[in-house]
Order: structure tokens, then C-alpha cells, then sequence
């Protein structure tokens, strides 16, 4: 009876490590993608995301025991592309140094009182604003991708041209996935990306060259570079990195082991987040997360380490189809940028509207980040805020000293952006 017991539990946690890893998979393209526009190839990126994703996870099942998957968030690697390296003018390189001392100052919370202390001096408010905020900036990306939105004559942004092939492939890509995500159907993500991929092949859009690329592993993998450490600018990319790992990964792990029923595990498993955040910056990716489809891999009945360490082994395994995945156009990819958007920014509800201390400075954060395409600049605004509102309404009982000395850093940050530091 007890070998019975076992072996339905195994099979059960392999069951949920096979649906884990096909509800995630896609990450290797879409992260890839991303970091794409950060100056690597997209094989590179996608190298990168297969091996922070499998080592990250391993980590989850061998020392957490956990069946969480652990693989690079979405929003955090927008912001290491486009506002860590496009905007600051840093290296891919000098990049990734930078998500190993946000990296380092995360691990210091994991294994102090530092992050207690942080999550409770954050407004909750300016915390949900900082995911609405990166949800509208990944629609943004989403829809810049797959030409639904271009530069405008006129006017910032206009609408793609309706007559292009590209543009009808990815509208009826885009309606694809809404109708598979509503209906729940298994690894719609993934789906999505194959549909996306068939429809392109069909309308003449895609580009099937890549599937005779030659990989290189030296040519794949980046390395940190220490050259930009001593630069005020590398400073003010690490820490807005910071406050979003802790953040992100405080909120996504409480929620998890609670349905779990295993919040006794919590430091475990925050402290495993961090230190596959670590390894990611010497696999050359994003820092990774405990993935929010870990709701899927716990609902099918994922209990245990060992389903972690099967999605770890089968994400390990996609090494060996990289140049065949490269071919999935943006057209394919977009869609989930959108659709996770949009899950995102449904965090607006958590929002106080009716006390306009709160709402103001965190719609500031929501509108400034796609706006200045740049997380940190648009976090910038909301902190800076913060306490002038507060100060303006007389509720400075409402400011910690830790929340002052965020804003004042934020506050300095602009100062040296306009003084051009």
C-alpha cells in the first residue's frame, strides 16, 4: 500500500513538473526576445534563459523541496533592457553586474531583518502601482513588437498598417490568445506561440533562415564586466532593481505557499529566489522569479522538490531545439507580452482611488513608466511625490524614515540625470 502511495505521489509530481515546464516554456523565446534588444543575439538570450531557468528551478526542488519553477520575470527583464542598459548607455555586460549587486543586496535581506523592515516601509499603493506600471509598459513592448502600434506622423503613436501581412498575422495571433487564455486551455501560451508561428509561415511572413544557425557556446554566453562599477550611473541602475527583486518575490512566494498550505517554508524558498537571481547574472540573463504559473503546476498537483527538478531537467533539455525556436516571430511572441500586461495591471483595483495621497503618486508611477519608456524614471516620480502629497495634506505620520530616505535616493537620481552624470 505504501509503495502504491509512493508511486502515485511520483507520479503525480512528474505530471505537475510536465505541465510546470509547458506553461512556462515560453519564457525562452519571450525572455530572449527581450534581452535581444539589449544588444545580444536572440540565441543568446534564449541560451541564457534556458540555463538560469533550469538551475534556478533544480535549486527550488533540491534545497526548498518545493514544486515551484523559477524562471526570468516578466517586467524585470524589461527593465534590465530597456531602462538598465538602453537607457543608461551601460553594456549588456556591465548589465548583468548590475543584477549581481542588486542580486547581493537581495541575498542581504533574505538572511537579515532588511527585508521585513523595506516591505513594511513601502506604501502598499506605490507598491501595486510599480506592477500596474511595468504591466502597461509590457503592453506597450507587446504591441510595439507585433506592429499593431508604430510611430505616428503626427502624433507619438498611431495604429500599424492594416494592409500589411505582418499586421494581420498579429492581430489574429493576438485574438487567438485572448480566446485560448479565457478558455483555460492547457499551456495556451505555448499554443499561442505555435499558431503564431504556422500563421506567419502562411501569410509569407516568416523568416525561416535561422534554423541552420551554428551555435557557438563561447559566443553565446556573457559574462559580467566590472568596468562601469565605479560610475554613479551603475549605482542608480542598481537600485530601483532592487527594491522590484525583493518586492516581486516577497509578494509571489506568500501567495504560492499559501496555497501550498507550507508558509513554514518561506525562507527557504525567498532565499533560494535570491540566489538564482545571483546565478542568472553570470548566465547572462534577467534576474529570475518564482514564476507565477506556479498556480497552474501546485493546482495539478504538485507537491513536492521533485517537481521541480522535472521541469528543471525538461527546461535543460530545450537546449537541444534552440535554433528551431529562434524562427518564432515577433508576431507569435507579442500576444503574451500583452495578455501578462494586462495581468499586471489588474493589480490598479489594489489602488486606494479615494484617498488622493495615495492614488496621486501612484498614478504617477502607473503613467510615467510607459511614458518615459523607463521603469526607474517612472518609479522616480511616484516617490518623489510621495511625500510631498503627504506633507501637502498633513499626513506626515504616514512617512517612515526609510520611505524619506528611497525618495531622497530617487530625488538624487534626477538631480544627477540633470546635471548630466
Amino acid at each position: 500500500m505504501r509503495s502504491q502511495t509512493a508511486n502515485g505521489t511520483w507520479l503525480t509530481d512528474l505530471t505537475a513538473g510536465l505541465i510546470g515546464y509547458l506553461t512556462t516554456v515560453y519564457i525562452v523565446v519571450v525572455n530572449g526576445s527581450i534581452l535581444s534588444e539589449a544588444g545580444i543575439s536572440l540565441e543568446s538570450g534564449m541560451m541564457a534563459t534556458i540555463l538560469a531557468s533550469f538551475a534556478g528551478t533544480i535549486l527550488m526542488g533540491l534545497y526548498a523541496k518545493l514544486p515551484l519553477i523559477v524562471i526570468p520575470g516578466m517586467g524585470i527583464n524589461a527593465l534590465f533592457s530597456y531602462s538598465i542598459v538602453e537607457s543608461t548607455g551601460l553594456s549588456f555586460q556591465e548589465g548583468l553586474t548590475v543584477v549581481l549587486a542588486a542580486s547581493i543586496l537581495f541575498i542581504i535581506t533574505a538572511f537579515s531583518k532588511l527585508g521585513t523592515v523595506l516591505k513594511e516601509a513601502i506604501p502598499e499603493a506605490l507598491k501595486h502601482a510599480i506592477t500596474v506600471g511595468l504591466g502597461f509598459f509590457l503592453i506597450l513592448i507587446g504591441l510595439e513588437k507585433s506592429g499593431l502600434v508604430v510611430s505616428g506622423e503626427e502624433t507619438i503613436i498611431a495604429i500599424g498598417d492594416f494592409t500589411s501581412s505582418a499586421f494581420i498575422v498579429s492581430l489574429l495571433t493576438l485574438f487567438i490568445a485572448i480566446f485560448l487564455f479565457m478558455k483555460n486551455i492547457p499551456a495556451n501560451f505555448l499554443v499561442t506561440m505555435i499558431v503564431g508561428t504556422v500563421l506567419a509561415y502562411v501569410f509569407g511572413v516568416l523568416e525561416t533562415t535561422k534554423s541552420s544557425i551554428q551555435m557557438n557556446m563561447n559566443d553565446m554566453l556573457s559574462m559580467p564586466s566590472f568596468s562601469a562599477v565605479g560610475d554613479l550611473e551603475f549605482w542608480l541602475a542598481v537600485f530601483p532593481l532592487t527594491i522590484i527583486l525583493v518586492f516581486e518575490n516577497m509578494g509571489l512566494l506568500h501567495g504560492q505557499l499559501q496555497m501550498l498550505n507550507q508558509q513554514n517554508s518561506y525562507n527557504k524558498a525567498y532565499r533560494t529566489t535570491a540566489f538564482s537571481s545571483l546565478m542568472s547574472a553570470f548566465f547572462g540573463t534577467s534576474p529570475t522569479v518564482s514564476a507565477a504559473e506556479n498556480a497552474a503546476v501546485i493546482t495539478s498537483g504538485g507537491k513536492t522538490g521533485k517537481t521541480a527538478i522535472t521541469a528543471g531537467l525538461l527546461f535543460l533539455a530545450t537546449l537541444l531545439v534552440i535554433p528551431w525556436i529562434s524562427m518564432i516571430p515577433n508576431a507569435a511572441i507579442s500576444p503574451i507580452l500583452i495578455i501578462v500586461g494586462v495581468l499586471m495591471a489588474q493589480n490598479l483595483r489594489n489602488i486606494p482611488l479615494d484617498d488622493l495621497s495615495e492614488a496621486l503618486p501612484a498614478f504617477l508611477i502607473v503613467a510615467m513608466i510607459p511614458f518615459t519608456y523607463s521603469i526607474a524614471d517612472g518609479m522616480a516620480f511616484g516617490f518623489i511625490a510621495y511625500p510631498l502629497v503627504k506633507a501637502a495634506m498633513s499626513k506626515q505620520k504616514d512617512l517612515s524614515a526609510i520611505l524619506l530616505v528611497i525618495s531622497a535616493l530617487f530625488l538624487f537620481y534626477f538631480v544627477m540625470k540633470i546635471i548630466g552624470i
